[in-house]
């Protein structure tokens, strides 16, 4: 038997190809949408990659099963469990299977076995994997998707943050109850491969391995500890992360199929002259580092380095209208891979850099100042500073008479703020105020970013002060 394990850093996405190397077929396990990593894998093991197996409708990234199904031939197995709201729209053109508790099914010698474990959705399901061809007639592994992480398990709000279905948060945490107790019951020794790690918005405190065991798990794993159902409920409801406001759109599209890409998807090189026509009625992201961007960049554009795509657009770009790169040629690849498995389809072209600036066109400009310098404008009136941070950041201290803007949610907000204010934009170490003043800028407000962020504020030895934001207030452990 062959397992490898695939984990993109960007998303904190593990996905696994699983092979029968005497039959020489191989599974590939809640894909990505990036799919030629998996063939190019299976190709090197030689292994034919002929299925997909899914734990759930994903919410964070664009899976790749319709992909596989439709370049490749592979055979779908995916939940036939939850409500009819929540089941697979887009697969009849293919082969698959609908799966219910209990159910099994063979890849080649390996044995894959079906265990309902509803809560973080309704319809998700967990896969046992028993390698007959080694002789073994129990389990050795368990495929969790979103329900256990290592050190965490799935949260059960996303259908009410994410997708908007009211009241489903806690007759969902009650679901995860009894299948966490499911889960408890299973052998200690059985390896648990989970679908998310650290950094991963589908559950609070992931940690950062790649694998566990039950024994493990049900040892230290804080949702495991809980024996009744109330005290459970009350914590996995509590200090989740905000849910991205592109979770919704996640969910629609793997529910009713995405879009078959094919090989060949990089956005069109467009020529510089094209430019200004297009900023106004588009998403034009420009991907230089925070410091180039302010120098100079083009009025109207919005600036999250490549690094930065995956934590960050989602929340920032308008999915109804079409996206733009200012990008070099180098950045490119890994920017549309990054936004097609967010859902970002619409990559109507790239600009590069060198040609815009060539061209002339990057016309603006903004500060950047020191946390001092920041400090002195603040006390004389001439500089508001806005706190983009996370609301779990901002409580554990942050500068007196800030106010706070959660940057997933500030384009939301942009009507509550003052166009005669200057602001000055401040996060955690600089990174995602320099998104956020790019953004209020490219909506008319005279903005500076704070460089270091609150990390450069107190270790300059300015005051701070602990205040907590209203329940009402949106809460997020975000800290890219």
């Amino acid at each position: 038997m062959l397992l490898k394990y695939f984990y993109d850093k960007s998303l904190a996405h593990a996905s696994y190809l699983v092979g029968c190397q005497r039959c020489g077929t191989a599974l590939v396990v809640d894909p990505g949408r990036d799919i030629d990593q998996y063939l190019q894998a299976a190709e090197q093991e030689g292994l034919k990659l002929i299925a997909v197996a899914e734990t759930h409708i994903h919410a964070d990234y664009v899976s790749g099963a319709r992909e596989l199904a439709a370049r490749v031939g592979a055979k779908l197995y995916v939940s036939d469990e939850g409500p009819a709201e929540w089941k697979y729209k887009y697969l009849d053109p293919y082969d698959h299977q609908l799966l219910k508790d209990g159910d099994e099914f063979p890849i080649g010698n390996l044995k894959f076995r079906v265990m309902h474990t509803p809560g973080h959705t309704p319809e998700s399901i967990s896969f046992l994997l028993t390698d007959e061809g080694g002789g073994a007639s129990e389990p050795m592994g368990i495929f969790t998707g979103d329900f256990v992480f290592v050190g965490s398990i799935g949260r059960p709000d996303l259908l009410e943050e994410a997708a908007g279905l009211t009241g489903t948060a806690e007759p969902g945490a009650r679901a995860l109850f009894h299948s966490a107790e499911r889960f408890k019951t299973l052998p200690d020794y059985l390896q648990v491969w989970p679908a998310h790690g650290a950094g991963s918005a589908c559950g609070k405190g992931l940690g950062a391995i790649p694998s566990s065991t039950v024994g493990y798990e049900k040892r230290y794993n804080p949702a495991l500890q809980f024996t009744d159902e109330d005290e459970f409920v009350t914590y996995i409801l509590s200090e989740q992360p905000e849910a991205p406001k592109y979770f919704a759109v996640m969910k629609r599209v793997n529910k009713e199929g995405p879009l078959v890409l094919g090989p060949n998807h990089l956005p069109e090189r467009k020529n510089v002259s094209e430019l200004s026509a297009v900023v106004s009625d588009a998403n034009v992201i420009d991907l230089a580092p925070a410091r180039r961007f302010a120098e100079g960049h083009v009025p109207g554009t919005l600036n999250i380095p490549v690094h930065m795509l995956a934590g960050w657009a989602g929340w920032l770009v308008d999915y109804s209208k079409p996206t733009y790169l200012i990008a070099e040629p180098s950045q490119v690849a890994e920017a549309t891979r990054v936004l097609l498995k967010i859902g970002v389809d619409n990559l109507a072209g790239v600009f590069d850099r060198d040609e815009v600036v060539a061209g002339g066109m990057l016309v603006q400009s903004f500060p950047r100042l020191t946390s001092q310098e920041a400090a002195a404008q603040a006390n004389a009136g001439d500089l508001k500073i806005l706190d983009v941070r996370s609301q779990l950041e901002w409580e554990s201290g942050h500068v007196p008479a800030a106010e706070y803007q959660f940057l997933g949610k500030l384009s939301k907000n942009l009507g509550s703020l003052d166009h005669e204010q200057r602001y000055g934009l401040l996060c955690q170490a600089g990174g995602r105020s320099a998104i956020a003043t790019s953004l209020l800028q490219a909506h008319g407000f005279d903005v500076v970013d704070i460089i270091g962020g609150y990390n450069a504020w107190t270790a300059a030895g300015l005051p701070v002060e602990i205040t907590t934001i209203p329940e009402s207030a949106p809460a997020c452990s975000l800290t890219h």
